[in-house]
């Protein structure tokens, strides 16, 4: 009666987290059919009608969007404004998270303190002065710039995040490792690295959606050459509001990038949430 209960518990469970899931998937199945479907098509009807209309969905809009340079530009923009973003902030974070953690330098806790005391500083109240000295340095406008602004506001969370969770190694394991004639570089390589991979590819996955999804920061910083794709989709629903063929396959394609990065790391996610938080 008992295994009876629980089979029936989970299969409850299960059933809920399916319809969860499904809800979910609801948003994007209909931005990914309505893409499929033409201007005429849309304004008839909601993008459900599809389901009983199978014969107007077609890759039309897609072959039309990549023959349109803007929406293209601005793809490959935010291609090379996501990239470096997050690659620069793990690779810093990294490092500065291995040496506030085990390594012996002046000042090291109170460095830390200021790390942390940035968490709490409001992006919006940098923009301004950091567009100064952008513009001073001749970054503003450009993709560099935008990377760099991304990667400054990244970095105090990243190195909190990887800090508290390289502290967690076992002391021992780290003198063992020296004692057998490791360098403190042959150790952070080859032996915290693999132990920190869940946290790593959880703060992966938080830059890279922060950054791909940002629409604030490249507002201000990028001009019309190097504007990201979610800047480029609302200025094309500012300009031509009914350009649906346009706006929902880039729309698909702003939001896929990212589902699959995160399906791609999923199996590190919930590690990587609860890093450094349970000892």
């Amino acid at each position: 009666m008992n295994a009876i209960r629980r089979s029936l518990g989970n299969g409850l469970v299960q059933a809920f987290l399916v319809v969860i899931g499904l809800v979910w998937l609801t948003p994007l199945a209909g931005l990914f059919l309505s893409s499929l479907r033409s201007a005429q098509d849309t304004a008839k009807g909601g993008w459900w009608t599809a389901l009983a209309s199978p014969g107007q969905l077609s890759f039309d809009n897609y072959s039309a969007l990549l023959k349109n340079s803007g929406m293209m530009q601005s793809f490959w923009n935010t291609v090379l404004i996501s990239v470096p973003a997050t690659t620069l902030v793990v690779v810093i974070a990294a490092l500065a998270g291995y040496a506030f953690a085990w390594l012996d330098f002046p000042l090291r806790e109170p460095l830390f303190l200021l790390v942390v005391a940035l968490l709490v500083v409001p992006v919006q109240i940098g923009l301004l002065p950091v567009a100064k000295l952008f513009g001073a340095l001749g970054l503003f406008g450009t993709i560099p710039g935008v990377v760099l602004f991304h990667v400054a506001y990244g970095l105090p969370f990243a190195v909190f995040l990887l800090r508290n969770y390289f502290a967690e190694i076992p002391k021992e394991m780290l003198e063992a490792a020296r004692m057998d004639g490791g360098t403190e570089w042959r150790i952070f390589v080859q032996l915290v690295l693999p132990v920190g991979r869940p946290a790593i590819a959880s703060l992966a996955i938080f830059q890279f959606l922060w950054v791909w999804n940002d629409m604030l920061v490249a507002l201000l910083f990028a001009d019309s050459s190097s504007q990201p794709l979610t800047v480029e989709l609302q200025s094309q629903i500012r300009q031509f509001g009914s350009n649906i063929d346009v706006l929902a396959p880039g729309a698909f394609l702003s939001l896929i990038v990212p589902v699959v990065v995160f399906f791609a790391f999923q199996r590190h996610f919930v590690q990587g949430v609860m890093a450094g938080s349970v000892k």
